[in-house]
């Protein structure tokens, strides 16, 4: 009876100290990302692995802007688009997380996540493109750690330079100079408002930057930027 409580007590025991560990580091990193730019992130670095099986040779596109250097219509265009309560919110919408939830149900698998920008940014930084509520659940600690240690600012700066926009196009000041040769700092309302509706699917619209659904949305959230506040 005594070996098998000693038993039960270490295989409750590591996996506690292991996860507090994981955690740990995340609140690390995330401290540090403070005021210090990330390099990479876990998706981009999965990304490149994944195109360099292709070809050995190929490099991300990215180059990381400052807040003050990144237009606002794109600010406003992603808020729109992405998650328009993101400067009242402390991280996560539940009402959006319900309705994703009984999507998924409907669906019988994970289709739908209801993140908002700060999830997404912890997803990106830390986690794989799984869909699983074990995943969700991480994704959810991360969020809180985020929002604890990080002004809305940075949160929104960081994720505008870490995101994917592309086949291996990452962050606004590559989007911009990909699809409008031009700068993130210079970007119309229009042009934003097409790259915050590319968010979703950002390498299926890398190949159909013609889509009918892209120019339709897009007219939708330019009419919805006037309404976004910025951090």
């Amino acid at each position: 009876m005594k070996l098998f409580r000693r038993l039960l007590f270490w295989l409750v025991l590591v996996p506690l100290l292991l996860f507090i560990l994981v955690q740990a580091y995340f609140f690390v990193q995330i401290y540090w990302w403070v005021d210090h730019n990330p390099s990479s992130t876990a998706f981009m670095r999965h990304q490149q692995d994944v195109l360099q099986e292709k070809k050995p040779d190929f490099k991300l596109q990215q180059k990381w802007v400052p807040y003050n250097r990144i237009s606002n219509n794109l600010k406003r265009a992603v808020i729109a688009s992405e998650d328009d309560g993101f400067v009242d919110h402390e991280g996560v919408d539940w009402e959006a997380m319900q309705k994703a939830y009984e999507k998924n149900q409907k669906k019988g698998k994970v289709v739908s996540g209801g993140s908002t920008i700060t999830q997404q940014l912890a997803k990106n930084l830390f986690l794989s493109s799984e869909r699983s509520y074990i995943r969700k659940g991480e994704e959810l600690i991360i969020t809180y750690m985020l929002e604890t240690c990080m002004e809305k600012q940075r949160i929104l700066e960081i994720y505008l330079n870490v995101v994917e926009w592309g086949i291996g196009v990452f962050g606004a000041e590559a989007a911009a100079q990909h699809y409008f040769h031009t700068s993130a700092a210079n970007l119309s309302a229009a042009q934003a408002a097409r790259l915050a509706v590319m968010l979703p699917k950002p390498r299926y619209f890398d190949k159909n930057t013609g889509s009918g659904y892209l120019q339709r949305r897009s007219e939708v959230i330019l009419q919805r930027m006037g309404n976004s506040e910025l951090p």
